[in-house]
């Protein structure tokens, strides 16, 4: 796992089509915006997993 520490306003980059920036940070909570091509899925993990799950039972 890489750790990184960011600030408000900084870039993670992820290949050249994906970027995460930190848009906030407040009390604890940070908030981050994800720059993504529309074709690839975007979720938090929670929801990933909820849909793999429904996915798997359709099959």
């Amino acid at each position: 796992m890489l750790v990184l520490t960011r600030e408000v306003g900084q870039v993670i980059a992820i290949n050249d089509d994906i970027q995460i920036v930190v848009v906030a940070i407040d009390h604890g909570i940070v908030r981050l915006g994800i720059d993504a091509p529309r074709d690839l899925p975007v979720h938090r993990c929670e929801i990933y997993k909820r849909l793999k799950a429904r996915k798997v039972q359709e099959q």
